[in-house]
Formats: structure tokens, C-alpha cells, sequence
């Protein structure tokens, strides 16, 4: 391994080249030296601003990434200065559980950027080692603002655990809904809801668009008072409409997040960060390392009926 390399490719991105900055990204995707090295770099330099995007599949969360490139490249900055002079996109895909393959399909819903010279489009699939998706998405973003990129659009694909994980990367986190959307309760309770600091009723000239307005409404009036009340947002991502109202929104989110909340919520995401490593790395130690042995006796053991799982776990941990 030529330990420089990380370092070379790292200068050669700030300097515009998008080949080195892929390699660094791939870097972060696989498991090793590689992406030991990317990281002990990359987490030297500032975090950029993150934007999540999320919700179930079909919502129009790829559209509106598209329109929110064009809106963040022609409006004025959060800090209401110029607008941000460059944008980047990761896109997360689903893999198949069979083959490891992913559809990486959200380029193509963003073909008017892909020429864009302010624009960096980066799809990502669900699998990886080491942690997969939950480490390689956060080194990915950390790869991006240490190249100089001050706003990244985080955008996920389906709902469920996976995704409210994924939000935590960000810190603005969009759900992304549709007229008709279904059953409060049931989504509230798959955990996508509670992480939203901004929801957007995509395709809202639909019939149904005031019903899923009125039930996010209810919703929040029978949850915990919070400081921030998230605000609910029309769109329709196909034309364009609604979008400077949803980044007004993203502006206002971005100033409360001034001081001691914006340092606790990063404080946050960094002991889940680090949780994470630590959680991968115990696991690749058992599972491939020197205590592999001793985790097959434990499996076997549990086989046998002989040992639980806690006391199996406390066995390879704290081994006497």
C-alpha cells in the first residue's frame, strides 16, 4: 500500500479532479487500510451542511434533489450570502440481498446537472463491509466537505430503520410524503416521522393533499412540545412549484441550528458515528480476526442449547 496515496488523491480533488475524488469515495465504500487512511484525512477538515431527503419509494424525493440542485445553485446561502458555488448529491440505492447489485437509477432523473461542472452526483448501494452503509455514508459526506463542498443532499430510497439511520447523518432531515400517504400511526411507528425536521407534500396537486396536510398537523399537536415544530411544505417537484418555499424552510432550519443545538446535535451524531465503528469492528474481529474460533464455539454452543445469547456475547467480550 502507498501510504501517500489517500493524501495525493485528497489534493487532487480540492484541485477539481472528480476521477481522484471518486476513488476517494470508493475508498470510504470498502473496508481496510483504504479506508482507514481516507478517514484519518478526511475527518481533519469541517463537516459541510447535510440535507437529507426521505421516504418511501415513488414519493418524487429524486425530482425534487434535482430541483433543490437548481434552487441551492441559484438562490442565496443559508447564511443569505451568494448562492452555494457548488452542490454535491449522494444517492443511496437499494442492493439486492442476492447478487449485491443496486439500480443507482437517480442519475438519470438528474441528467440537466451531469454536465454541471458545481455538481457531483454519487450513488451509493446498501451493501459494504465494515459496517456498510451506516459507516460508508458519513465518510462519504466527510470526503465531499473536506474537498471543499459546503452543502451536500443526502437522498435515501424506501423507509424503515435503515433510513431513520441514515438520517442521522444529516442535519436537516426532509420526509418526503404523497397524498394519500396512509395511516399516521403505522408511520409514525416504522420511525420515519420523528425524525423530520422539515416535511414536504410532494405531487400536492393531487386530490388528498390538505388530508395528509391536516393529519401531519394532528399528529404534531398530539406529540411533545419541541422548540422546533417541523413545517409541513407543498410541492410539486415535477414544475418546480414550491421549492423556494421549501428552501426558505431549509434556511430557517439551518439558522436555528445557531449554537449550542447545532453542537449537540453533532455531538450526537459523532457517538453514533463512533458507536458504529466500534459495533463493525468487534464484529469483523469475531467473524474473520483471531476471535473467530471462539465465536464458532459460542454459535455452537448456542446451537447446542447450552448457552444464551447474552452469555455467549459477555463470553467473547470479557473471555476469562
Amino acid at each position: 500500500m502507498n501510504t501517500r496515496e489517500p493524501e495525493q488523491l485528497l489534493t487532487q480533488a480540492r484541485e477539481g479532479s472528480r476521477a481522484a475524488l471518486a476513488r476517494l469515495i470508493s475508498y470510504v465504500e470498502g473496508a481496510g487500510e483504504w479506508h482507514q487512511a481516507t478517514a484519518a484525512l478526511v475527518y481533519a477538515s469541517s463537516a459541510p451542511h447535510v440535507i437529507g431527503l426521505t421516504g418511501a419509494p415513488g414519493a418524487g424525493k429524486s425530482t425534487l434533489t434535482d430541483q433543490l440542485i437548481t434552487t441551492a445553485l441559484g438562490q442565496g446561502s443559508f447564511a443569505g450570502e451568494n448562492p452555494f458555488a457548488r452542490v454535491a448529491v449522494v444517492c443511496v440505492d437499494p442492493s439486492s440481498p442476492f447478487s449485491g447489485g443496486a439500480l443507482l437509477g437517480d442519475r438519470f432523473r438528474m441528467q440537466g446537472h451531469a454536465t454541471d461542472e458545481r455538481v457531483y452526483i454519487r450513488s451509493m448501494a446498501t451493501r459494504g463491509n465494515l459496517g456498510g452503509l451506516s459507516l460508508a455514508v458519513p465518510d462519504a459526506v466527510r470526503v465531499l466537505g473536506a474537498v471543499g463542498f459546503s452543502v451536500v443532499i443526502l437522498e435515501t430510497v424506501g423507509v424503515g430503520q435503515m433510513e431513520v439511520d441514515v438520517a442521522s447523518t444529516a442535519d436537516t432531515t426532509v420526509v418526503v410524503l404523497n397524498p394519500g400517504w396512509g395511516d399516521a400511526v403505522q408511520a409514525e411507528k416504522a420511525g420515519i416521522l420523528e425524525v423530520a425536521d422539515v416535511f414536504v407534500i410532494n405531487k400536492a396537486d393531487r386530490a388528498g393533499a390538505a388530508e395528509t396536510r391536516r393529519d401531519l398537523e394532528r399528529m404534531m399537536d398530539m406529540g411533545p412540545a419541541t422548540p422546533w415544530r417541523a413545517p409541513v411544505v407543498d410541492t410539486v417537484a415535477s414544475d418546480g412549484r414550491g421549492l423556494d418555499e421549501l428552501w426558505r424552510e431549509l434556511a430557517r432550519h439551518h439558522h436555528y441550528l445557531s449554537g449550542d443545538e447545532r453542537a449537540s446535535r453533532r455531538r450526537r451524531r459523532v457517538a453514533l458515528e463512533l458507536d458504529r465503528v466500534l459495533g463493525a469492528m468487534l464484529r469483523e474481529s469475531f467473524h474473520a480476526g483471531a476471535g473467530a474460533p471462539r465465536y464458532h464455539e459460542q454459535l455452537d454452543a448456542l446451537v447446542a442449547g447450552t448457552t444464551d445469547p447474552y452469555q455467549a456475547a459477555r463470553a467473547l467480550l470479557f473471555p476469562a
